[in-house]
């Protein structure tokens, strides 16, 4: 990692690209010992909490550095900001005193870093750290509120100008962190730390670079759970999927969004195709309750394209420029591409679950099939789509009739209900129509079985071994629905060859490359 120009304000070196930092948060000192070795060769710096460790450990962090055999940072993080540390402001700078007091001739054996936030002023020990060349992060947590006027804070921070700002907040929803990139765009590059902590907080840990961020923090898989309200990833999911040493200011960017969006193959699939392609970009996860704001996000912080997944497949439409012929039929788009400066809607679910149901079955269409479709959402609706072009006939079950009643229209399919009376018509209906069960809702999202009326959307159903499941779900790899199915004799498949096939058709559309 070179060092390549210096920030003029801070006078620290800025580097060719933020820092990885492991916060390590065991409570001793041999357990934290542990954890780094088996990530070492994954970051650059570790982030010694010292406010998770017992008492005993405590009193002898001066070691840790030595031990450590990388840069250390020292934070002793209170409760008010998102720590542990109960024992007040005197028992603090205690033992901020006995860490950084009697530095070693070798600054390899001393804290590189120290955490100081923003009211704890201590002249004494700001002096020491810098006499013996501590970097001070100086540093301001909001645990539950975006942070207002951030330049303005920025620069507040520096007021020797040899502190390394940092700034970490919670936002209230995407465009809390829309903004943030907008401010750091104005920012000098370099020499800050600009986080928005949560799950809406992870494309500022990925984008350090984009941020001009010193540094990016990460967590163990094995503690991870310390610190569940940052959403730090960990350090081989940075390296591995997003491939983080490499992304630069000019690395283009795409990802996905989607809500609540907790597990996605995308960023593996599509980052690996970059690197295989030498291309200069990465996919990232968008988090957003709304499309609108994840549009406006992509927009601002110059996203090139974004895959889309539910809620918001539905929305699109209403909301980009242009839509191509497949998705103004079926009224739902996964896949958005900025071309010219204008945002095109393209749908390549149609695509990917043709190609997957045909690869599976074997069958070269679905002439002379009859298939019940349950779910009448943005994917139900690419299926149904699908569904016709390969001339099968369906049934669309939903639990909001009316919106069956809507898609099924589009195709001249039936329609009906989800109820579990088999003397109901409906019930009758999905034994009609069960040559080949298509789930395309969330339902089993995450879950593993037994089956339940929570996970299951047919829960009520009894399979008699005939027929064909797909269920577009892929995490886990054997759904609730699935395993029900199996064990009654069903040839059944999940979602992630309609991923993969989906994704290739995205891949292409968004770098101009067959995957």
């Amino acid at each position: 990692m070179e060092e390549n120009s210096e920030n003029s304000k801070t006078g620290w070196k800025i580097m060719d690209r933020p820092k990885i930092c492991l916060t390590l948060t065991g409570a001793t000192l041999a357990e934290d010992l542990k954890t780094l070795d088996k990530y070492r060769d994954y970051v650059d710096i570790a982030e010694l909490r010292a406010d998770f460790l017992n008492d005993d450990d405590r009193l002898v962090v001066k070691r840790f550095p030595q031990m450590a055999g990388i840069p250390c940072i020292l934070t002793l993080r209170r409760v008010i900001d998102g720590g542990m540390f109960k024992e007040g402001e005197a028992g603090r700078t205690i033992l901020f005193a006995r860490a950084l007091s009697f530095a070693e001739a070798n600054k390899d054996k001393n804290f590189e870093y120290v955490d100081f936030e923003e009211d704890f002023r201590v002249p004494s020990l700001q002096d020491a750290a810098l006499a013996f060349g501590t970097k001070v992060i100086r540093s301001i947590h909001d645990m539950k509120n975006p942070v207002p006027n951030l330049i303005q804070r920025v620069k507040d921070l520096c007021t020797t100008g040899f502190e390394i700002p940092k700034i970490a907040f919670m936002p209230h929803s995407l465009d809390d962190v829309r903004i943030l990139f907008e401010e750091a765009a104005k920012l000098e590059s370099g020499g800050h730390i600009l986080i928005a902590m949560g799950p809406l907080g992870v494309p500022t840990r990925i984008l350090s670079a984009k941020l001009g961020n010193y540094l990016t923090y990460c967590s163990p898989v094995e503690t991870v759970e310390n610190v569940p309200k940052l959403s730090q990833l960990d350090p081989i999911q940075l390296n591995d999927v997003y491939h983080f040493k490499s992304i630069r200011r000019d690395t283009a960017l795409y990802g996905i969004t989607g809500w609540p969006l907790t597990a996605t193959s995308s960023p593996m699939l599509h980052n690996s195709g970059f690197k295989g392609h030498n291309i200069n970009a990465v996919y990232v996860p968008v988090r957003s309750e709304s499309f609108e704001q994840a549009f406006a996000f992509a927009d601002a912080v110059g996203f090139k394209g974004m895959s889309v997944t539910v809620p918001h497949k539905e929305r699109v439409p209403a909301v980009v420029a242009h839509c191509d012929e497949k998705v103004r039929a079926i009224g739902a788009s996964n896949t958005i591409v900025k071309k010219d400066g204008v945002w095109a809607a393209y749908n390549t679910d149609a695509s990917g679950f043709a190609r997957a149901i045909l690869g599976f079955t074997g069958f070269k269409d679905l002439s002379g099939k009859r298939v019940a479709i349950i779910g009448a959402g943005g994917a139900a609706r690419a299926v149904a789509y699908a569904v016709k072009m390969l001339k099968g006939k369906a049934c669309v079950f939903n639990r909001t009739v009316v919106r069956a009643k809507e898609l099924a229209a589009l195709y001249d399919f039936e329609y009906a209900g989800l109820m579990w009376e088999p003397r109901e018509a409906p019930y009758k209906l999905l034994k009609k129509y069960s040559d080949i069960i298509i789930q395309t809702t969330s339902k089993g999202m995450n879950c593993t079985p037994p089956s339940t009326e929570e996970n299951d959307p047919l829960f009520f159903y009894k399979f008699v071994g005939t027929e064909i499941l797909m269920d577009i779900v892929y995490v886990p790899e054997v759904t609730p629905i699935m395993a029900r199915a199996a064990e009654a004799g069903c040839a059944v498949c999940n979602g992630y060859d309609m991923l993969r096939y989906q994704g290739y058709e995205q891949f292409e559309l968004f770098t101009g490359e067959v995957y």
